[in-house]
């Protein structure tokens, strides 16, 4: 058995290192794991470094007091008058970034939910907070009260216990996510290609003629893709590394934050790695096989790709924390166990459960697979 298995394990290699397009999806995908991160880190820098010219045109439609005047003019607002018919007008030509109504001492903002408005309305709202504590310090002063009495009756300090900010969480966890989808698309090219792919060319029934078990052609087969998976994960963490080097030297958003993974989180992206590219090899053989066509193995693990990606991107996004039954639900648990990790928490319980649960869907996965290829109506239906 250990003599076959070695023997289709062997075959299976030297396909795949042979053929130019597992190769591609091997080596090349990976490479775009950098150009997304850096991407990224530019669009984060150019929002956090937004010119405040971009975002200042602010519409009155009332008489400001010189207070007000004097405010927005210490912040670099550009003060549009004009009836609030007019600046509904300008906001709608895009001639003004927002406009402000007046009824007593209510002030109403007029703006809509696009990045623009949203840097306006921030800016703005740091114009009233100063305006309010002017009013105040005047109505203080008025009665005969020091404002310092009462305006700062406490102090408040902010002190930061990690240098960890939002784009520095969000990039590192969405690089790992990059990393999952790009395991999935190199997963499938091969997968197809030993499964349907040796079905279509009529070389799967030529195999099946040697006096080899077909216990030992499907796990010979799935360590082969699991093995290509493997290399894949590596290469895009080692790319992504070194992208969080690029960037930490490039883009200002990161000075003084400790953008790199732990030596911690990087062994234990490689464990999920591993995992990962073991559950997904046999996923993907497993729904390759009952393919008749390459074409046709190719159009039904489409979905995977998507459906690695978009579960832990959404526990990303709604902040999801491990637990026991979490750490079971396959694609979700490895993402949301490497963020967790990621963030300074290990637990190994979650970490035992997620390898615990993949190798019993592995082993799900393989006796399906190796019955459907005991079936030759499943194998040679045309």
């Amino acid at each position: 058995m250990k003599s076959n298995l070695w023997n289709i394990l062997k075959k299976e290699l030297r396909e795949l290192f042979r053929d130019k397009k597992s190769l591609a999806m091997m080596l090349i995908i990976p490479i775009f794991i950098p150009l997304i991160m850096l991407g990224m880190s530019a669009l984060f820098e150019a929002q956090a470094n937004k010119d405040v010219e971009e975002y200042n045109k602010i519409g009155f439609a009332y008489e400001m007091t010189d207070t007000e005047k004097e405010i927005a003019n210490s912040m670099n607002i550009e003060i549009i008058n004009g009836t609030e018919e007019e600046l509904k007008q300008k906001y709608e030509d895009a001639e003004i970034d927002l406009y402000i109504t007046k009824d007593g001492n209510k002030y109403v903002i007029n703006s809509d939910a696009s990045d623009t408005s949203a840097y306006a309305k921030e800016y703005i709202g740091a114009y009233f907070d100063t305006y309010k504590q002017a009013l105040q310090q005047q109505y203080l002063q008025e009665n005969n009260i020091d404002p310092n009495e009462v305006l700062n009756i406490i102090t408040v300090e902010e002190n930061l216990l990690e240098e960890d900010n939002y784009f520095v969480d969000f990039i590192k966890n969405y690089a790992f996510l990059f990393i999952i989808m790009a395991i999935t698309v190199s997963a499938t090219y091969p997968s197809t290609d030993t499964t349907a792919g040796e079905k279509e060319r009529g070389t799967l029934e030529t195999l099946l003629t040697f006096p080899i078990k077909s216990r030992d052609i499907i796990i010979g087969k799935f360590l082969g893709v699991s093995l290509s998976s493997i290399i894949t994960g590596l290469i895009s963490l080692v790319l992504a590394v070194i992208s969080l080097v690029i960037a930490q030297d490039t883009f200002s958003i990161y000075e003084g934050m400790d953008i790199m993974f732990t030596p911690i989180s990087i062994v234990f992206a490689i464990v999920v790695i591993i995992a990962y590219s073991i559950f997904i090899s046999g996923l993907c053989i497993s729904v390759a096989s009952t393919s008749k066509t390459f074409k046709e193995a190719q159009s039904a693990l489409t979905p995977l790709t998507f459906i690695s990606f978009f579960p832990g991107m959404i526990a990303f996004m709604i902040g999801v924390v491990g637990t026991p039954l979490l750490s079971i639900i396959p694609f979700l648990n490895y993402t949301v166990i490497f963020t967790d990790i990621n963030a300074g928490s290990v637990d190994l319980l979650n970490i035992f459960l997620m390898f615990a649960s993949t190798i019993v869907y592995i082993a799900i996965v393989l006796t399906y697979i190796i019955k459907q290829y005991k079936s030759e109506k499943v194998l040679f239906s045309k």
